[in-house]
């Protein structure tokens, strides 16, 4: 049975990367699940003139091989007989007006228009929706990452789609928040006894959070060298996990009391002087190395990379949230491409007991941790101390392990997917809300005139590696190590 209201789902920039390799398969399963209702239609937009049949070509030859493993032909009939495609210039009046005609303006259905496009476009599209009366109550409009390139650009983006939709329709997503360790996260922290007398800064000796890639910039190297990884993944997805680890308790799971406390911990977190970005602040650029064995370019030598580029491909930093829980406990957030493993997950080190009566294991740094794994398989285990078997009294570190995957049979879903279906009901909880990302930017745009100003450089790291060695000093004069390194 179908959980959602009919629908129309628009995708501006349905022929591009992000709408085949994450948005229709998403959308696939849940139509597999039977979640999508049965009325529910999607709306290819592209600048080609494809028609249907040349779409649906597409969609067989990308998205159809993406599908895994428990891929159902009769579904995937069925899921296209959902796709419809129009040719839509983002510029052209005219265009819009016929999509209207399509789309009709029953407000019943929920209508749906995601942004898959390039965000110097976001206001050209918003504009010319509003114009043909697309912007009604039964519209809802997500804005894809990035949002400006600095807090200035991010407000007059914001600015201009706020002259076109209401503030409960504009759902800007960060698909990190959908993901299920995360929602797992949330459960563990609220839902349970256990860990709230514990959260706090006289228990917790730091915190970590990492998400590494093995992958480059592949053929996003003209983006990405305009971008870097401060602005690509630390200022959203690394300062949301921080602030689901570091939010008090919500008064209920409603999106803005949610929401509210998250903006809490950003307007908490201590500004950076322009000693600290130098002291706390390890910013690095792959060279060549190797991958899995096979050797890999450097940065530099990417397609449609400047030979001469200091975009950095890597960041690590150590941050400090003011507030009385947290105050003195040191937050280690770091992000690179072609690192030694594809991994995001976050650490909670706790402190070491006041007195120890038993040896310490040997070049074990903390016996006590939780280990929150958000990819490539979402688990979380809780390390713990204990008795080796034999005569002696020796401890080694030990582990209980919750693998999703094991211990829940029922169907995941994606990210993406769980966003999506969120958005088609209307639920906000799981998307940012303008004041937050605007004092995520006021927070960061520091650190990067800082760079500019004082010439930064980034220091060189290989490929396949962990990053510059910088970074483990960074934790080691904090008296802590990073995860993989105990």
């Amino acid at each position: 049975m179908s959980s959602t209201p009919a629908f129309d789902m628009v995708f501006f920039g349905g022929t591009g990367d992000l709408a085949l390799r994450k948005l229709l398969p998403a959308l696939y399963q849940a139509h597999k699940a039977g979640t999508l209702h049965p009325d529910g239609l999607i709306h290819a937009l592209g600048r080609k003139a494809l028609g249907l049949e040349g779409y649906l070509a597409i969609l067989d030859e990308q998205v159809r091989p993406r599908l895994g493993a428990d891929f159902n032909e009769q579904a995937w009939q069925s899921f296209l007989r959902r796709i419809r495609f129009q040719r839509l210039e983002s510029g052209t009046a005219a265009d819009y007006e016929q999509l209207a005609q399509t789309l009709g303006h029953d407000e019943s259905r929920n209508t749906v228009c995601y942004l898959a496009t390039a965000p110097q476009l976001f206001t050209q599209i918003c504009g010319h929706l509003a114009a043909v009366g697309l912007n009604h109550a039964g519209v809802r409009i997500v804005l894809e990452k990035p949002l400006g390139h600095d807090l200035e650009s991010y407000e007059a983006i914001n600015a201009a789609v706020g002259r076109c939709f209401r503030e409960n329709q504009i759902y800007r997503i960060d698909h990190y928040l959908g993901k299920e360790a995360v929602q797992n996260l949330m459960a563990i922290r609220f839902g349970n006894a256990l860990f709230e007398p514990l959260w706090r800064r006289e228990w917790i000796e730091n915190v970590q959070i990492t998400i590494a890639e093995e992958l480059g910039v592949e053929e996003r190297g003209e983006f990405y060298d305009r971008t870097g990884a401060l602005r690509d993944m630390l200022q959203n997805h690394l300062l949301q996990l921080l602030c689901i680890v570091a939010m008090e308790p919500p008064a209920s799971l409603d999106e803005d009391a949610v929401r509210g406390e998250k903006l809490k911990v950003l307007k908490s977190l201590k500004p950076f002087t322009a000693e600290d970005v130098i002291s706390k602040i390890v910013r690095g650029q792959y060279g060549r190395g190797a991958i899995n064995g096979l050797p890999v370019p450097g940065y530099r030598e990417e397609h449609k990379v400047a030979p001469d580029s200091n975009t950095e491909t890597f960041v690590a930093l150590q941050a400090e949230i003011a507030n009385w829980r947290w105050a003195g406990v040191p937050f280690f957030l770091r992000t690179g491409k072609r690192m030694q493993e594809r991994v995001a997950e976050i650490v909670i080190n706790f402190r070491n007991v006041p007195h120890a009566v038993f040896p310490k294991p040997l070049g074990l740094h903390s016996g006590n941790r939780l280990v929150i794994r958000l990819q490539p398989k979402e688990s979380i285990r809780l390390y713990f101390l204990a008795k080796e078997p034999g005569d002696a009294m020796n401890l080694q570190s030990a582990y209980l392990n919750l693998d999703f995957h094991t211990m829940f049979k029922a169907r995941w879903a994606d990210a993406y997917e769980r966003l999506l279906l969120d958005v088609i009901r209307g639920r906000l909880a799981l998307f940012m809300r303008r004041d937050e990302l605007a004092q995520a930017w006021a927070w960061v745009d520091p650190i990067i005139d800082s760079w500019e100003q004082n010439r930064i450089a980034p220091r060189p790291y290989a490929a396949g590696t962990w990053g510059p060695a910088a970074s483990s000093g960074l934790l080691s004069r904090a008296g802590a190590i990073w995860h993989e390194e105990t």
